[in-house]
């Protein structure tokens, strides 16, 4: 007999009825007919999920500017209800050499991080090593779904595992994912929290993210200038990446000051 499965005609195999025992089934005729209906539904899916990578990625090699319509995209893939699906999707887009389907397939992620570990780690060891800046850029925003869906304070353990990763791009994802950071719940009501998840990268080995720390403080200044002046000014300004952070991070404070 056939069966149609998600717009797929499979044959399955009626399972054989014992002779002496009308009512039992052969247990060997049985389990092989499951296992030709897994192999069709196996190699169908394959299918399905190569003839939506392929369409995805010519789509999103149309995007030359922005990231609205590879988020929205991402969207449409996620809105199938099929998460195992929409990871599957989201890895054969990683093999992309179009490094905007690697966005789409960074944003599929971020939105399936929370309920799903297995995407949350391809986030951190994976996408993190990607070497266009764009994927960098999503993979922040990805971050930032994965906090907003998690609740901020419940992802307060993950955040620092994230900044004390060996990857300047994995630590880099939390400082500008979560900006504005004061703005983010929790952080909202505790903004010397973020404070002090920032500051201690003051002095890390990579100029890209002392920029990206150096500019959140600032944003943190804006509402909040006594706690930046209080913060700063424990610093030791004796080593030049330190310099570089402060002066970001006290610009608009200086502004305020000479005005």
């Amino acid at each position: 007999m056939t069966s149609h499965i998600g717009g797929l005609r499979l044959r399955l195999t009626r399972p054989t009825r014992c002779a002496r025992h009308p009512h039992q089934t052969i247990p060997r005729r049985a389990h092989r007919g499951a296992a030709t209906v897994t192999l069709l539904s196996s190699k169908a899916q394959t299918e399905t999920t190569m003839r939506i990578t392929t369409a995805i990625i010519e789509r999103a090699r149309r995007t030359a500017n922005g990231f609205k319509d590879l988020e929205l995209a991402a969207d449409e893939v996620i809105a199938s209800g099929d998460a195992a699906g929409a990871k599957e999707i989201a890895l054969e887009l990683l093999r992309s050499e179009v490094h905007q389907a690697r966005c789409v397939a960074t944003f599929i992620l971020g939105r399936l991080a929370a309920d799903d570990g297995g995407a949350l780690a391809v986030l951190k060891q994976r996408v993190s090593q990607d070497d266009d800046w764009r994927v960098q850029e999503i993979l922040a925003k990805a971050f930032d779904r994965f906090c907003a869906d998690t609740g901020y304070e419940a992802a307060l353990p993950t955040i620092r595992e994230w900044l004390s990763a060996a990857s300047a791009n994995t630590r880099r994802a939390v400082t500008e994912g979560l900006r504005i950071w004061t703005a983010r719940p929790y952080f909202r009501a505790h903004p010397e929290a973020a404070v002090a998840l920032l500051s201690p990268l003051r002095s890390d080995d990579s100029e890209y993210l002392r920029k990206s720390v150096g500019n959140a403080l600032r944003d943190i200044s804006k509402k909040h200038p006594d706690l930046i002046r209080s913060e700063v000014a424990t610093w030791n300004l004796d080593q030049h990446g330190v310099r570089q952070v402060h002066k970001l991070a006290t610009r608009l404070l200086t502004t305020s000051s000479a005005a």
